[in-house]
């Protein structure tokens, strides 16, 4: 029997993913009233309203099902609770660059990454990169804007 892979997140991730999948639970009697009303149009074969709603319908679907596995594979970190010297997942890490000039981000998982907010996926190349490395490490990357070159300044749990 495979084994089911585990997916990391924050707390506030996974609150994201069971809001999202609670929307679109939502959203279900709605299109299904929409097919209802479509199909007393009459004709289903050139029906525009019929095929949307349906297609919409299967959209909706495949995003329950997919956000289904997500929740049913979550596995929540609370930052706060680890410790340590090397970069794991949910650490805080601040790091510097190649003009000394300090950059902050948090490991989080892959749907929760939003690099503008300073969240960084572990499976990106940087987050990749960070993983199980100390204070004092210099990290070379390879991003599609080029070659980047840290050094590990700081590593917190919050």
């Amino acid at each position: 029997m495979a084994s089911v892979e585990k997916l990391p997140m924050l707390a506030e991730g996974y609150e994201r993913l069971l809001s999202e999948l609670k929307a679109l639970r939502e959203e279900r009697p709605r299109i299904v009233d929409a097919i209802e009303e479509a199909r007393a149009h009459g004709d289903l074969s050139e029906n525009a309203e019929y095929h949307a709603a349906k297609e919409r319908q299967g959209q909706v679907e495949a995003s329950i099902a997919d956000l289904e596995d997500k929740v049913s594979r979550a596995q929540i970190v609370d930052p706060t609770t680890l410790s340590g010297d090397k970069i794991i997942f949910g650490a805080t890490v601040t790091l510097l660059d190649d003009d000394d000039k300090p950059v902050r981000y948090q490991i989080v998982g892959p749907y929760e990454a939003d690099a503008k907010l300073g969240r960084i996926s572990y499976n990106s190349p940087l987050g990749r990169a960070l993983i199980g490395r100390v204070v004092g490490d210099e990290i070379e990357v390879s991003v599609p804007a080029g070659d980047r070159f840290y050094a590990v300044e700081k590593i917190e749990f919050i």
